[in-house]
């Protein structure tokens, strides 16, 4: 038993195990990921609301824009 736990606290004992794999990093980066997808649904609708809180801002201050047709919230099709 002595020899057992002897070789496990030699370096060079478990050679296979040596650095992490290609699965592994595959693995980290599909966690980053969603994390990532999460955080963007989480705060989208927030984030949403505070461009259009300013839009809205910047459009009832009575200032004119150069596209009168422009509005908030939509798209000209460019």
């Amino acid at each position: 038993m002595l020899a057992v736990l002897r070789s496990l606290r030699r370096p060079g004992a478990r050679r296979g195990d040596e650095g992490a794999s290609a699965v592994e990093y595959g693995l980290l980066v599909a966690a980053i990921a969603a994390v990532v997808v999460a955080l963007v649904f989480a705060l989208g609708s927030y984030v949403r609301g505070a461009f259009q809180t300013s839009c809205d801002s910047i459009a009832n201050s009575g200032v004119k824009s150069a596209d009168s047709s422009a509005q908030c919230g939509t798209t000209t099709g460019h």
